[in-house]
């Protein structure tokens, strides 16, 4: 069901939605100070691209206050602006009964966009 559940995701937006996030990343990491927000939109491309059947969790090892200083940055710099388009195709997708397990994809989307330093993606 994960496969399948990931290849309607792929054919009906989830490939344009992961090269945007990479080619967002990529331009990001041209400069030296938007690396870091470069690898976490790298993230979300990667979980953009393989929804179904992956996770996110926070990490392990103890990150200090670095990730959360670089989590309010990247708040106001635009991942408030991510999690409520993520938001906002969640809560179509939910409307329709067919769409609840794709809203459920972008609510997880939405939730990494918002947080996503201090944070990995994991398969199930």
């Amino acid at each position: 069901m994960k496969i399948l559940g990931n290849i309607i995701w792929l054919v009906f937006g989830g490939f344009a939605i992961a090269i945007e996030y990479i080619i967002s990343s990529v331009i990001m990491m041209l400069t030296i100070i938007g690396i870091p927000f470069g690898l976490q939109t790298l993230k979300l491309g990667i979980l953009a691209l393989w929804p179904f059947g992956s996770e996110v969790v926070k990490t392990s090892f103890p990150s200090g206050c670095l990730s959360t200083i670089m989590n309010i940055l990247w708040f106001f710099v635009g991942g408030f602006w991510i999690m409520l388009t993520h938001f906002a195709f969640g809560i179509l997708f939910y409307i329709t009964i067919v769409g609840i397990p794709w809203g459920h994809q972008h609510f997880k989307l939405a939730g990494l966009a918002l947080t996503p330093f201090g944070r990995e993606i994991r398969s199930k």
